[in-house]
């Protein structure tokens, strides 16, 4: 951390009691006393992380309107290229998906309302337990990461059961239709990506048992930051869920890991970004890949970004599907978990999917 910093007047809880020792991001680069990054926000960049895109690569583009075509030709193609997509990049850009650009407009300008309230209004919801249905706060847990990140966020349980806050207004309402929409279309791809495994079109329809699987809306605000070399929005990780839906304000700032460098993600207007996450992995059984990303910052624009996972229902056992495991040519990969236990898992900072895979000598 030390060589992060070296150079630099320090401005840390410890030594300035401007300061707060936990404050929000906001509220941080808010504050007259801030002359340059606290301490405890330092990260160190390794050699290996440094962004490094090929400009010739491109992340590959679904066309959402063409699986739900009556052509079977063009839904066959679109189904192997959805199938590469999930091989290759465990990422893809989905055009045309249906839900109205207005939709999408008001719901992040709900998040930025929501972020703009005043501190009171948002510390009714800061909480440490994780299962809270509405939950506020800022950076990660230090049980997590020795530091803290360039972010405050909000994260709310919106289905089976929805919950939501009755500020802003309008807020509500904006984002229930959004959660409402981006679940239809995620159970028509989840469709499509039951047979592009070659499973039966529904077989992870009813395997995950959607109809009351466990969605996630997690709003990010990432301030400009004076110093954004020196800090990281949200660190390398993967997702839990089967699929995540990602949406940002045209700021961009999410980077990926492909062939071993990270790639800087510019979305196309109206799209979502859709990554194959963790469980799409389990479940077939490691021929699709659950992607390290992470988020970095910048000294100009407030970036806001809305992921929403999508998965199975919290009593689910995910496991590989029978018929991609092979006994001996192809064994299971990984062993069945509870997805409620593996979140438990994930949210105290031990690595799931390491934890969850079998190995064989």
């Amino acid at each position: 951390m030390a060589a992060a910093t070296q150079g630099l007047v320090q401005t840390s809880p410890e030594n300035n009691p401007h300061v707060p020792k936990r404050t929000t991001v906001k509220a941080l680069v808010e504050s007259p006393a801030l002359t340059s990054i606290p301490s405890n926000y330092s990260y160190t960049r390794y050699p290996n992380e440094s962004d490094a895109s090929d400009p010739d690569e491109k992340i590959p583009t679904i066309d959402f309107s063409l699986l739900t075509s009556r052509d079977p030709l063009q839904r066959s193609k679109v189904i192997q290229d959805l199938n590469k997509a999930c091989q290759d990049w465990g990422f893809f850009m989905l055009v045309n998906h249906g839900v109205p650009e207005s939709l999408l407009k008001a719901v992040l300008d709900g998040c930025k309302e929501f972020f703009n309230l005043p501190m009171e209004e948002k510390m009714k919801f800061a909480d440490k337990d994780i299962w809270k249905p509405i939950r506020f706060g800022t950076g990660v847990d230090v049980k997590v990461e020795k530091f803290f990140t360039w972010r405050d966020f909000l994260k709310v349980f919106v289905h089976p059961q929805f919950h939501f806050l009755n500020e802003p207004k309008g807020f509500s309402e904006v984002s229930g239709e959004y959660c409402k929409r981006t679940r239809e279309v995620a159970r028509e791809l989840l469709l499509a990506i039951s047979e592009a495994l070659g499973l039966e079109e529904n077989y992870i329809e009813k395997a995950m048992d959607l109809e009351s699987g466990f969605q996630l809306f997690a709003a990010n605000l990432y301030p400009r930051c004076p110093q954004p070399e020196l800090v990281m929005g949200i660190p390398a990780h993967t997702d839990h869920g089967l699929l995540t839906f990602l949406i940002e304000n045209e700021i961009g700032g999410l980077q990926i890991e492909h062939n071993g460098k990270w790639f800087r993600v510019n979305p196309l207007p109206n799209s979502f970004l859709v990554n194959t996450a963790d469980h799409l992995q389990v479940l077939s059984n490691g021929k699709y890949k659950s992607i390290r990303h992470r988020a970095v910052v910048n000294n100009k624009d407030t970036r806001i970004s809305i992921a929403v996972p999508h998965g199975p229902s919290l009593d689910t056992v995910v496991s590989p599907a029978p018929k991609l495991v092979e006994s001996e040519s192809h064994p299971a990969a990984y062993m069945p978990m509870k997805y409620k236990d593996y979140l438990n898992l994930q949210l105290d900072g031990k690595p799931c999917l390491d934890h969850n895979q079998l190995t064989f000598t």
